[in-house]
C-alpha cells in the first residue's frame, strides 16, 4: 500500500433532510429553491451532523483502501473542529498535521437536502478552510508520501505552487481535482499543471482551460500538460486517458440518489486509491465510478465510501 496525502478543507456539514420543503423550481434556464417564505417557521423531517470537505473525503477514501494516509488542513479548536478529529482518528487517518489558526472556528456547511431528487442547496462559512496560506510544504519532508491528492485551496494559486513543486522535488506523484476558484486563475493554473500527474475535472472546467467542445477534444488539450487526465459528464460518465489508455465509460450502476454532496471526491480519491494500491487504469476507474455511486446512495460525504474489498460487477465502458 501507499502513503498518500490529502491536502484540502475540513468541515462539519449539518444536514437539513426534507421531503417537501426544498424543492427547486425552474426559473428560465436555472432552477431556485421554492415554498419557504421570509419570515416563516419550517418544520423539517431530520437533522443530521456530518464531517465534510474534500479533503477528509477523500483522506477517508485512501484510508478505508489501507493506505497510510495523512490529512494536511485548518480547523479550529472547537466542538467542531474536535468532532472531524474524532471521525478521522476513528477511521484511521493521521491528524498530526492539523493545523489550528489563531481565533478561527472551523467551517461549518449547512445542507438543505430535498429527498425527492437528492438535490442539494449548501450554505458554508468557510472559516479555518478559507485559507490555506498557513500551510507547511516542508511537511511533505517528514511524511515522505507517495502521492498527493489536492482539492480546491479556494484559489491559492501560491499555496498550490508551494506544494506541487515539493512534492516534485522528493519524486511525490500529484493528482489534482481543482476548484472554480483555481480554474478562475487559468493561466496559473496551466503553469502549475507542469508539476501535476492525473488532473480531474468536470466537462465544464475543462472547457474553460483548454479550447475545444468534444470530450476528446477536451482531452487531447489537457493531455500535452498532463500525463493523466479524467473528464466527467455527471449522469453521462466520464472519459480518461494515461497516455497509454483512453477510455470512455458510464455511470457505474442507476441508483436511488439520496445525496449528491461528495460525489467528485469520492469518484477522484476513489481512483486514486485503486490505483496506489497496483489495480489497472481501468479497474481504478471502474472502481472510482463504484465508489462515487455508493455515496451518492447514502446521506452524507463518508457514509458510502467502498473499502476495496468489495466485488464489483461490469460497467458500461469502451477503450478507445
Amino acid at each position: 500500500m501507499a502513503r498518500i496525502v490529502s491536502l484540502g478543507s475540513a468541515l462539519q456539514d449539518i444536514y437539513l433532510v426534507d421531503h417537501d420543503d426544498f424543492v427547486g423550481v425552474k426559473q428560465g434556464e436555472t432552477e431556485k429553491l421554492d415554498h419557504i417564505d421570509i419570515g416563516s417557521k419550517v418544520d423539517i423531517d431530520q437533522i443530521l451532523f456530518e464531517v465534510g470537505g474534500g479533503g477528509t473525503n477523500s483522506a477517508v477514501s485512501f484510508a478505508r483502501h489501507g493506505h497510510e494516509t495523512i490529512f494536511i488542513g485548518n480547523t479550529g479548536v472547537d466542538p467542531a473542529g474536535q468532532a472531524i478529529e474524532e471521525v478521522l482518528d476513528d477511521e484511521g487517518v493521521d491528524t498530526s498535521y492539523i493545523v489550528h489558526p489563531p481565533r478561527t472556528k472551523t467551517g461549518v456547511s449547512v445542507v438543505l437536502l430535498d429527498t425527492k431528487s437528492g438535490e442539494r442547496t449548501i450554505l458554508t462559512c468557510r472559516g479555518a478552510s478559507s485559507k490555506f496560506d498557513n500551510l507547511d510544504e516542508n511537511d511533505l519532508d517528514l511524511i515522505k508520501p507517495d502521492w498527493l491528492y489536492v482539492t480546491s485551496l479556494r484559489g491559492d494559486m501560491n499555496t498550490l505552487l508551494r506544494f506541487f513543486e515539493k512534492a516534485h522535488s522528493i519524486g511525490c506523484k500529484v493528482m489534482f481535482n481543482p476548484g472554480k476558484m483555481e480554474i478562475a486563475e487559468k493561466k496559473k493554473l496551466l503553469g502549475l499543471l507542469e508539476d501535476v500527474d492525473i488532473l480531474l475535472v468536470n466537462r465544464k472546467e475543462a472547457a474553460m482551460i483548454v479550447p475545444g467542445q468534444l470530450l476528446e477534444e477536451l482531452l487531447a488539450h489537457l493531455s500535452a500538460y498532463v500525463p493523466s487526465v479524467i473528464i466527467t459528464t455527471g449522469s453521462m460518465g466520464a472519459i480518461a486517458t494515461n497516455g497509454k489508455e483512453t477510455y470512455r465509460f458510464g455511470i457505474y450502476e442507476d441508483v436511488k440518489v439520496k445525496d449528491t454532496t461528495g460525489a467528485g471526491d469520492a469518484f477522484g480519491s476513489g481512483f486514486l486509491a485503486h490505483l496506489a494500491a497496483g489495480n489497472s487504469f481501468k479497474d481504478s476507474l471502474i472502481f472510482g465510478s463504484a465508489n462515487s455511486t455508493s455515496v451518492v446512495s447514502k446521506f452524507g460525504a463518508k457514509a458510502g465510501i467502498l473499502y476495496g474489498t468489495e466485488d464489483l460487477h461490469p460497467m458500461p465502458i469502451q477503450k478507445i
